[in-house]
C-alpha cells in the first residue's frame, strides 16, 4: 500500500511537471511572438503598446525596446528636418544667385558687341565686375555660415579691447557713410574695456550692423555706437535713424535668407544678420534688436566680461 501511494504520488508529480512544462513552453512561445511583433513594429515605424506586460523581466525588455523606438523616431525626425532644411537652403540659394548670374550673362552679351562705344564698354565692365563681386560675396558668406554651423572653423576668442575692434569696423564703413553724409558717433565708455571675443569675426559683426544702418538710414542722419557695461555682459549698441523694423519681424531677421517686404527691393541677401548670430554664439554672446517702426532701430551685441 505504501509503495502504491508513493507510485501514485510520483505519477501525480510527473503529471503536474508535464503540465507546467507545457504551460511554460506556451508562455515562452507567447513571449517570443510578442517580442517578434514588437520588433517588427519598430522596424516598420509602427507604434507599440508597452503597458501590456506584467512580467518583470519582460517589462524591462519592453522598456529597452521603447527607448530604442523613441531614438529611432527621433533620428527619423532629425533626418526629415535636415532634409527640409537642405531643400529650403538650395531653393533660397538658387533664388539669391539668380539675379547676379542673369546680370553677368547680360553684361557679357553686351560686351561681345563690337559696335559698343568705349564709354559704354567701360560702364558695362564696371557693372559686370560689381555683379561678380556680389556673387563672390554671397558664396563666401554662405561658406562661412556653413563652416561656423558645422564647427569646421578654428574659432579662438580671448579677452581683448573691444574699442579696437569697433574702431576697425567703423573705419571699414566710413566711405559709405560719407556718401550719404551720415555721421557715426561713438562714446568714451569703450576705453579700457576688455571683452571675450575674436577680433576678426566680431569686427565682421559690427561691419554688418553698421552697413545695414547706413543702407536703411536717410541722408544727413546720425548713427550712434554706445557701450554699457553690466555684471556679466557688456552691451554694445548700433543706433540708427532709419526705416525701422516691425515688431513681428524681430526674430525672423536673424534667420538665414530672410528679408522683410519693406526692404525686398533694396540690395541685400538676408545672410548678414544670420552670420552675426552664428559668430556671437561661438563667443557665448548674443544679439537683439528693438525698433520704433519708421523711426530707427537699435541692434545690441552682448559680449562676455570674462572668459567662460
Amino acid at each position: 500500500m505504501t509503495y502504491e501511494l508513493i507510485l501514485i504520488g510520483l505519477v501525480c508529480i510527473c503529471f503536474f511537471l508535464v503540465i507546467d512544462l507545457r504551460l511554460s513552453y506556451k508562455k515562452n512561445r507567447q513571449k517570443q511572438e510578442q517580442l517578434i511583433e514588437v520588433l517588427e513594429n519598430v522596424l516598420l515605424g509602427k507604434k507599440n503598446d508597452y503597458s501590456c506586460s506584467q512580467d518583470t523581466e519582460m517589462s524591462h525588455v519592453y522598456h529597452l525596446l521603447s527607448k530604442i523606438e523613441y531614438n529611432c523616431q527621433l533620428l527619423l525626425e532629425q533626418a526629415y528636418v535636415e532634409k527640409e532644411g537642405i531643400k529650403y537652403m538650395i531653393s533660397n540659394l538658387s533664388h539669391q544667385l539668380k539675379t547676379p548670374l542673369s546680370n553677368i550673362k547680360l553684361y557679357e552679351s553686351l560686351l561681345n558687341d563690337d559696335s559698343l562705344s568705349l564709354k559704354n564698354r567701360a560702364r558695362f565692365q564696371t557693372k559686370l565686375k560689381k555683379q561678380i563681386d556680389i556673387l563672390e560675396w554671397i558664396l563666401c558668406s554662405i561658406i562661412q555660415c556653413t563652416r561656423l554651423e558645422e564647427g569646421a572653423i578654428d574659432f579662438e576668442a580671448q579677452m581683448l579691447p573691444v574699442n579696437h575692434t569697433v574702431t576697425l569696423a567703423i573705419e571699414n564703413v566710413l566711405l559709405k557713410a560719407s556718401q550719404k553724409n551720415i555721421d557715426i558717433i561713438t562714446e568714451d565708455e569703450f576705453e579700457g574695456i576688455l571683452l571675450f571675443h575674436n577680433i576678426k569675426w566680431t569686427r565682421e559683426v559690427f561691419i554688418n550692423l553698421l552697413e545695414n544702418a547706413i543702407k536703411y538710414s536717410p541722408y544727413n542722419s546720425i548713427i550712434k555706437v554706445t557701450c554699457e557695461k553690466r555684471d556679466h555682459y557688456t552691451r554694445i549698441s548700433v543706433v540708427d535713424e532709419g526705416i525701422g523694423i516691425r515688431k513681428e519681424e524681430y526674430n525672423k531677421i536673424f534667420h538665414r535668407f530672410y528679408r522683410s517686404k519693406d526692404v525686398e527691393n533694396a540690395d541685400g541677401f538676408g545672410i548678414g544678420l544670420y552670420l552675426c548670430r552664428l559668430i556671437l554664439e561661438k563667443e557665448n554672446g548674443n544679439i537683439t534688436v528693438s525698433s520704433k517702426y519708421g523711426r530707427g532701430s537699435t541692434f545690441s551685441v552682448y559680449l562676455l566680461n570674462h572668459v567662460p
